[in-house]
């Protein structure tokens, strides 16, 4: 997507110094790869992405903010909208959830405390906005707020939010700060703010919505006197010093001044952690600075990966993806490393290196294995990171968000992170621990299903809500844990987990070929329809899919799933009707099930790994076919140009390693199975300062199929890469044509291996 700012740039510029008389230095465009990333990707259809400003995983992602009108503003942004009730220091990006939201912010030229109705906002003190005075850039966000005619800028760094507002001259400056309300319906359970000085407030946010007891501590310094301060209680004035209650609201007047700068910055611990945090961060009032300070730490991360082709289109959809891969986990520590942990107790990192938005069904995936690659010393944070969750909570985390546990979706998915580290050989994190962890996770009796498990085997549909699909998850974590047993010599747990990793057959009826939920007494979920899906409740036997999709979740197994079905021939068969059948899901399938091909859902993770699978019965070149459309059909340069939810970067993260020409099927294996590379030449900074590098010789739009490869410059037959030959610094040059080669890697011998085992 062309930037649309590049359009009306000159006629902005003008706008904003007739409006303020202020002349503004030009943010549309940004440069080194960042000019190549838009933030608007994502923005539409159910994309869900973060539009604001950041910095590469920082604790603050400040933005703007939409009337909540249900899931597709989880993140508090759909490029469909066009009205504004301020601008939050804290987002989500890509999630099916909605959440945070905190410390929204709201300049204005006459106080009101009432947002307004989408239909009417004339009695409230939401603006209207244009897109055409909108510029969104990772490292600066701007529009007109035009009910007020005030000119709002962002920008960031790691936990403190820089605000620039520039007022209508003869205009009294005025913001509203809102703690009542957040990206949700759901709003904040208890707040608090006080005027420090007359040019600082301090306050806290405390909620309970997707993550559970949620605490957000603020410190707001301006640089500008505040003339009048007035606390308002469910839209009440109350006080003008301080104030407590659930529906706060904080009106902040500054007299008839052009412009007011803000400096906002967050703590999960305190008040005066966060003034700590903003001494630490941010000591000085020069806007322009910070901005440059952003693009440069944004610049030094897309730089670990290039790539060289024609289409520009391309690059801005690699670029871009690459930027979501760099927005979350997010960091959740102060700068003296402490933190508020899941049991409301504060906690100091020794590294001073903590995250959180650990969306884990998601990215463990492809966003994990593809950090193992770019990011390896944040790999050991975050692992740390979920450890310390588990000294907290008694088990492994599900999905955290802050200092609140979600437990949302099913499996237990830090398994794979954490055993693809150790696998790997990530270092910095104690492996013994680890692995402590792991295994008193999947025993925890507490946890969804897993009693079962220990006793049965198997998980019933009749007892256990998406019980086929919470069976196949853990499955695929108890590889992870049964490979590092053996790793580190753990004989008794890696056959005791090697046989929990088979489970899987359990669902498989090789009657019909299909994976099938099993009910208490043994016998066969009837009458079964593999298409039909349902979203949560009873009849609810399948995560966000189908048995279709579900059949072929195995990834860490995906020889062992080719015997149930009787070998090459009757996998691929299925494999293949997979790919065109079309038989309906049902009404209540889960929105989440998009970007159709057949029953393929890319929209979804469950069906990621699965084009990749017929590289393992030996025929690589339908995997390069759809790889290929996939990157080509549901991945654009426009709003609407990720099929589903960005999902913390997983999305992107697939385009990313599929880019590049393979894929890890096994989340925690370390094989890379070839699929269909994008671009003429890419490079990636691998860990100890070497680079890897993928070639692809005349590649183009219709020369999809992989011919012949060459791994460093020598002949190479096998249909995957590994771990340590690209931490090896090695050349990858594929040779491309229009018509598949159906001999490459049909041999057994040439197939993926399987590592670890």
């Amino acid at each position: 997507m062309k930037n649309v700012f590049k359009l009306f740039m000159t006629a902005c510029l003008l706008l904003s110094v007739a409006a303020t008389g202020v002349a503004q230095k030009d943010y549309s465009k940004s440069e080194g790869l960042l000019k190549y990333v838009d933030p608007y990707i994502g923005s539409g259809f159910h994309g869900h992405v973060f539009v604001g400003t950041s910095v590469p995983y920082g604790m603050v992602q400040v933005g703007p903010n939409n009337i909540h009108k249900g899931w597709d503003w989880c993140s508090g942004y759909h490029y469909s909208d066009s009205i504004l009730i301020g601008f939050s220091q804290t987002h989500l990006n890509g999630t099916g959830c909605t959440d945070l939201g905190d410390v929204l912010i709201m300049p204005m030229t006459e106080i009101r405390t009432q947002t307004g109705k989408q239909s009417d906002i004339s009695n409230g003190y939401a603006s209207k906005y244009s897109h055409a005075t909108e510029i969104a850039r990772p490292e600066y966000y701007s529009l007109m707020v035009d009910r007020y005619n005030i000119k709002a800028e962002l920008t960031a760094t790691n936990r403190v939010a820089f605000h620039r507002y520039t007022y209508p001259a003869g205009k009294p400056a005025s913001i509203l700060v809102n703690l009542h309300d957040g990206n949700s319906y759901a709003k904040a359970s208890m707040c608090y703010v006080r005027k420090v000085d007359d040019y600082t407030i301090e306050g806290y946010r405390y909620s309970h919505d997707w993550a559970p007891n949620r605490k957000v501590y603020f410190v707001l310094q301006a640089d500008q006197k505040i003339e009048d301060f007035t606390a308002y209680d469910n839209n009440v004035a109350k006080s003008k010093h301080q104030w407590k209650t659930p529906a706060l609201k904080a009106a902040l007047t500054f007299g008839n001044v052009k412009q007011v700068q803000l400096k906002v910055a967050l703590s999960s611990v305190s008040c005066e952690n966060a003034a700590m945090n903003l001494k630490a961060e941010l000591n000085h009032w020069n806007f322009d600075q910070v901005v440059k300070a952003s693009a440069d730490k944004w610049n030094e991360q897309l730089n670990k990966m290039t790539v060289e082709g024609k289409d520009e289109a391309d690059k801005r959809i690699f670029y871009t993806a690459h930027y979501h891969t760099l927005i979350t986990p997010s960091t959740y520590c102060d700068v003296n490393g402490e933190y508020r942990g899941m049991d409301d107790m504060i906690y100091t990192s020794p590294t001073k290196e903590n995250y959180s938005t650990l969306s884990l069904w998601d990215t463990y995936r492809t966003l994990q294995p593809l950090m193992t690659l770019t990011q390896p010393e944040r790999v050991s944070g975050i692992v740390n990171s979920m450890l310390s969750i588990y000294r907290q909570q008694n088990k492994l985390p599900i999905w955290a968000l802050h200092n609140g546990e979600t437990e949302c979706m099913p499996g237990y998915s830090s398994m794979p992170v954490i055993s693809d580290a150790i696998l790997k050989g990530i270092e910095g994190f104690d492996y013994e621990e680890a692995f402590k962890a792991m295994k008193a996770s999947t025993t925890f009796e507490k946890q969804n299903a897993v009693p079962y498990i220990l006793k049965q085997e198997f998980l019933p549909a009749d007892s256990v809500i998406q019980a086929t699909s919470f069976a196949m998850e853990y499955a695929v974590g108890d590889w992870g844990v049964a490979a590092v047993a053996k790793k580190l010599g753990k004989m008794e747990d890696h056959a005791e987990y090697a046989k929990r990793a088979g489970y899987y057959k359990h669902y498989f009826d090789q009657n019909i070929n299909f994976v099938r939920p099993k009910l208490s007494d043994g016998s066969w979920l009837t009458p079964y329809d593999p298409a039909r899906s349902v979203h949560g409740g009873t009849g609810s036997y399948f995560c966000e899919g189908n048995g279709w999709q579900y059949t072929f979740f195995v990834p860490q197994d995906v020889y062992g799933l080719i015997n149930l079905f009787g070998g090459d021939k009757p996998f691929l068969e299925r494999l293949d009707q997979f790919f065109v059948n079309n038989d309906s899901m049902g009404d209540e399938a889960s929105a989440d099930i998009t970007g159709l091909i057949g029953q393929y859902a890319h929209g979804n993770e469950p069906s990621h790994h699965i084009t990749y699978m017929y590289a393992y019965a030996g025929q690589q070149w339908k995997t390069a076919e759809k790889v290929r459309y996939i990157m080509d059909e549901f991945y654009k340069d426009t709003p609407d140009g990720i099929i589903g939810n960005e999902d913390c970067g997983q999305m992107s993260a697939w385009y990313i390693l599929s880019s590049m020409g393979f894929y890890q099927m096994n989340p925690a294996d370390g094989v890379f199975v070839f699929g269909s590379p994008r671009f003429d030449k890419m490079s990636v900074q691998v860990r100890g300062g070497k680079t890897f590098t993928v070639e692809a010789e005349n590649n183009s739009k219709e020369n999809i199929y992989i011919q012949k490869v060459f791994l460093n410059g020598k002949p190479y037959k096998k249909t995957y890469i590994t771990y340590d030959d690209i931490l090896n610094g090695s050349t990858l040059k594929f040779v491309m044509d229009k018509k598949p080669n159906k001999s490459f890697g049909k041999a057994m011998a040439n197939r993926p291996i399987v590592l670890n085992k």
